[in-house]
């Protein structure tokens, strides 16, 4: 983790890099190969170096014992034929043990045509081009260890049979455990005298009185219950963080929404103001939100104004610190209509041709999902005349059927943030944004897995708007508006949303749900 994170954060220069120093810093329980013709042992001996390529191997050796191995590789290509018998010498000089390897770019021998596409498509490059960048052959794939046999037949039987057992005591040397969903939350300082429980209990008995007044047996059983179930799940500091940054916020006039989904449910969140719905008025059930026979951690989605979202952020980063809060990265990948044109780019073909081809793909399919190649043409006739009738597209279809879904490109997560106790890259690996944010290497869903803190902090244009709104009705007529304090059973509100005219209205834009409303 440390090693990936600083080649991106610390090292990269075009490429991720490290240095001998890094290896040298985080080398404990690691294993290491000498690498393929690019490392530092192969590059000395293409050079002719062979006391360098010795003296580099030596260094490696030294570091990491009988977990470094001198790698042997053969794909046919010249520099692997003349570098491996100097490198099976020096490995016998030094009494290195020996490991046979392939590089694999791609699963199957069958695979390299899609994986020449795709090479094609990162390099923005033609296939009939021929100065591209390309692989010398087809042979970066997986392979049996008979195939390898078959690779190098010109090895004696004794040498390879240890080579390849090498692979297996590399394997059973790889045990590593990963206790999912059990990292700690950051820790949140709590006044004197006070536990992260007790402080929690004070806050929302502090809230109740002021959202209620008196605090009524029925109220109390309600409170006590929701408290015992989430300092049973272990999530009071959970409640304690989230408090934090809302308060934070409204103390410092930054718009927050009333809240939305689940938490809603949870008089705890409303008694602490982390969201502005009474669970008791509106009979909103705490076990949808919270349920001790299912453990997750809890997930509130908090809205900020558009415009000052990030100062919540760096309130966040200053509290527990930066290397303590990351945002998180998201994948775009090469989804049906994209791919299609990106295949038929590569593929030199008419672009009037592809673009007509790409069109048939529709962009919603009701009640599916997501919107696949395979799906759109069970649905568009039109194109699956195309793909049976004519050769040209079918190829270009096949190929994008094998490319697509994969990644594409990374960029950053809208709203997800990490909090975590320690370093983010003591958990997972990181990486440098574009524009030089740190982010996580790992998407949303697998940090839950791991059982970090992940916060949404949303950004929402229309509480910026309601609030510019709510400003403009004070100065042109001098009218305090409290948008928690509006009557929801307004008449005219009621009818003017009855007439569909919801344009910038939040969930109700859409042309669904202004039909909808007409009907209701």
């Amino acid at each position: 983790l440390k090693l990936v994170s600083d080649a991106w954060c610390k090292g990269r220069y075009i490429h991720p890099r490290i240095n001998f120093e890094m290896i040298k810093e985080h080398h404990e329980g690691l294993i290491c190969l000498s690498a393929c013709l690019g490392g530092e042992v192969l590059q000395n001996l293409l050079k002719d170096d062979y006391e360098a390529a010795k003296e580099t191997a030596q260094r490696y050796k030294d570091l990491f014992g009988d977990d470094y191995y001198i790698e042997l590789q053969d794909h046919g290509i010249e520099e692997q034929k003349r570098t491996n018998p100097p490198l099976i010498k020096l490995a016998k000089e030094l009494d290195i043990k020996m490991v046979i390897t392939n590089d694999s770019h791609y699963l199957k021998r069958e695979d390299a045509d899609m994986h020449d596409t795709l090479l094609c498509m990162q390099t923005n490059s033609d296939k009939d081009d021929p100065n591209r960048f390309h692989f010398p052959n087809n042979e970066f794939y997986v392979k049996t260890a008979e195939q390898l046999r078959d690779a190098f037949k010109w090895m004696d039987s004794e040498t390879f049979d240890s080579c390849i057992q090498n692979t297996v005591d590399i394997a059973e040397k790889c045990h590593l455990m990963l206790e999912l969903g059990k990292s700690p939350l950051p820790d949140y300082k709590v006044p004197a005298g006070h536990t992260i429980d007790s402080y929690l209990e004070y806050l929302v008995y502090e809230g109740c009185k002021k959202r209620y007044g008196e605090i009524s047996p029925e109220l109390k059983e309600r409170v006590d219950y929701e408290i015992g179930v989430i300092e049973q799940m272990g999530f009071a500091a959970y409640f304690l963080i989230t408090w934090d940054f809302i308060h934070y916020a409204r103390s410092n006039g930054i718009e927050v929404g009333p809240g939305r989904g689940s938490a809603a449910g949870s008089i705890v969140a409303y008694t602490l103001g982390i969201t502005l719905l009474d669970p008791i008025k509106y009979d909103l059930l705490f076990e949808r939100f919270l349920n001790p026979e299912r453990v997750s951690m809890p997930d509130i989605d908090v809205d900020f104004g558009f415009e000052r979202r990030q100062e919540v952020i760096d309130y966040v980063v200053r509290k527990y610190g930066k290397d303590c809060v990351v945002q998180i990265v998201t994948f775009g990948t090469l989804a049906a209509r994209g791919v299609i044109r990106d295949v038929g780019r590569v593929l030199d073909m008419p672009y009037a041709q592809v673009d007509s081809i790409a069109k048939m793909v529709p962009a919603k399919i009701p009640n599916v999902k997501l919107v696949t190649i395979d799906k759109a043409m069970e649905v568009n006739p039109e194109l699956k005349k195309a793909y049976d009738e004519q050769p040209d597209v079918h190829h270009l279809i096949d190929m994008a059927k094998r490319l697509e879904g994969l990644p594409r490109h990374t960029s950053m997560h809208a709203a997800g943030v990490v909090i975590s106790q320690k370093d983010v890259s003591e958990y997972v690996p990181l990486s440098r944004a574009q524009d030089g944010t740190i982010v996580t290497q790992f998407v949303m869903t697998t940090l839950e897995e791991l059982g970090l803190l992940k916060m949404d902090f949303l950004g929402l244009r229309t509480l910026t708007v309601i609030n510019n709104a709510v400003k403009n009705v004070k100065k042109n007529y001098g009218i305090s508006l409290d948008m928690q304090k509006i009557d929801y059973n307004d008449q005219k509100v009621l009818d003017s949303l009855g007439t569909g005219r919801t344009d910038g209205v939040f969930q109700l834009e859409s042309g669904g749900m202004k039909g909808f409303m007409k009907e209701l």
